[in-house]
């Protein structure tokens, strides 16, 4: 099965969704979208499948810093907009998978998932 973790490196839940794929003994290459970026197509795929409500992290300190014009009025373009202009407002983690796609680290999930 081929997996991909993308994420940025230095985020605990990110490292929490390593150590929880090592243990589980799959394998995964990793891409790092701080430092690589994110294809928009990719992006939009994310969003048309779970919506950019899921993949949008509003939690965040760089979403909740926005100016209010920034984070009112959301829609997907927009939404889309503003995660490619700063990619630490995508949720962490995003997992493709051959199954298909997870946002958050939520073990359970994961499980029922990847089948481990």
């Amino acid at each position: 099965m081929t997996v991909t973790l993308f994420g940025i490196p230095n985020c605990d839940t990110i490292k929490k969704a390593r150590d929880w794929l090592a243990q589980h003994g799959i394998a995964y290459s990793f891409h790092d979208y701080k430092k690589s970026g994110i294809e928009r197509a990719q992006l939009a795929g994310w969003v048309d499948k779970l919506g950019w409500e899921v993949v949008l992290n509003r939690a965040g300190t760089t979403f909740r810093k926005l100016p209010e014009a920034e984070r009112s009025d959301l829609d997907g373009e927009k939404a889309i907009d503003l995660m490619l202009s700063q990619p630490s407002m995508i949720k962490r983690p995003v997992v493709e998978h051959a199954g298909g796609l997870l946002i958050g680290f939520k073990p359970e999930q994961w499980t029922q998932a990847l089948g481990k």
